[in-house]
């Protein structure tokens, strides 16, 4: 272990390092299947402890070089409690978006938001996620939050609360996805997901042929089997796969 990390990991509590080990993962994992945008974006976790505290990722960093002691510690209001690495500031429309849901939701421990073509694209159909595939009907109450520009604006994090209300999965119009669950396992499987419906519906649709709807009564019922209290939460079971797929890669996430 290279002085640094041991350096980060001593002021931090094991849950919290834990946290920044998962979280860092998670960043790796949304690279690594196509999801991520440059440096842009964010993924944010609560830090365990009772503190309204949130990790999120340094600014400048792609999402294939976040480590789990390169990840800042923020409060609510955006202010750095710690910084790792004061090289690197954090992007104030993070902590706008996530924030938001983190202040309203305690419940939600990961809240992860994307501009992916495919999420972007269905952003900006008026029809929104229509339920082509069984992975969208999991997702039969996504909700859907208007443009207002670039999330710099303190007061929108209100209508954001607003317009997600319970849901775990909300598209921003004209903008992208947002998805968050109780833990990062969750919360990455419901984007992951997301993702995969926008992507098959884009596809869909630009074959410009006649498209089969299944019966309301099969939507509903499917969408019921997706929810985490019919058969499991569904992200828990794949999370161990998931982080031995990084470290075949490379482990430098645990650094």
């Amino acid at each position: 272990m290279n002085a640094a990390v041991s350096d980060v990991r001593s002021q931090v509590s094991e849950a919290e390092w834990n946290t920044r080990v998962e979280l860092a993962a998670c960043y790796r994992l949304v690279a690594h299947f196509g999801m991520s945008d440059l440096v842009y974006n964010h993924i944010t976790a609560r830090v365990p402890g009772g503190e309204e505290h949130m990790l999120i990722n340094p600014y400048g960093l792609m999402y294939e070089e976040v480590t789990a002691s390169s990840l800042v510690k923020i409060d609510l209001a955006g202010n750095i409690v710690f910084n790792p690495d004061p090289a690197f500031g954090i992007n104030a429309a993070g902590y706008v978006i996530h924030s938001a849901v983190h202040g309203a939701r305690p419940e939600v421990g990961c809240v992860l938001h994307t501009h992916t073509r495919a999420g972007m694209a269905v952003s900006a159909m008026k029809c929104g996620l229509l339920p082509l595939t069984q992975t969208a009907m999991r997702f039969g109450d996504i909700t859907y939050h208007d443009y207002e520009s670039v999330a710099i604006d303190l007061d929108e994090r209100e209508r954001l609360v607003r317009d997600l209300g319970n849901s775990n999965a909300m598209i921003l119009r004209n903008h992208g996805l947002l998805a968050a669950g109780p833990d990062i396992a969750q919360a990455f499987n419901t984007l992951y997901w997301l993702e995969l419906a926008c992507r098959a519906q884009v596809d869909a649709m630009s074959c410009q042929t006649e498209l089969v709807m299944p019966p309301q009564a099969v939507i509903e019922r499917t969408h019921h089997l997706y929810q985490p209290g019919t058969r499991r939460p569904f992200g828990v079971m794949e999370w161990p796969a998931m982080l031995r797929l990084l470290d075949r890669r490379d482990p430098s996430f645990r650094d």
